[in-house]
């Protein structure tokens, strides 16, 4: 017959049903994440693409501050990235800073920072 009903989510004939994520090519749940804008009621309708979207963009902050973190652990020569690693990514990078700028992570700690005025005067005999 050139005509058949289909199961809802199935794309056709014997293939698998492919998640939202997986369409994208994205990692992060696309589907959740409409689930959350709709139950947010941020507005009456949206189309398919806003969800899609906004986990690409959620998605691609996360693994710019997790590389960032990584470094900043491998740094200090450790394996686990920990809260203070987090704030070292974030603050040394500035655009992540400027992002970020009202945000304080637990645990987290500040940059490494000694004001010039507070450094100990040079003497006379080491110049």
């Amino acid at each position: 017959p050139p005509f058949t009903m289909m199961e809802p989510g199935k794309t056709g004939a014997g293939e698998k049903a492919q998640s939202k994520s997986a369409k994208a090519g994205l990692t992060f749940p696309v589907a959740r994440i409409g689930r959350a804008l709709r139950t947010m009621r941020l507005a009456k309708r949206y189309g398919a693409g806003g969800p899609v979207y906004l986990t690409a963009v959620i998605e691609y902050m996360a693994a710019e501050v997790l590389e960032l973190a990584g470094n900043a652990c491998r740094d200090n020569k450790k394996k686990r990235v920990t809260p203070r690693h987090l704030v070292l990514a974030v603050r040394n990078d500035e655009e992540l800073n400027k992002f970020l700028g009202g945000v304080t992570v637990a645990q987290g700690g500040v940059l490494p920072n000694i004001h010039s005025v507070l450094l100990p005067k040079k003497s006379k005999k080491d110049a």
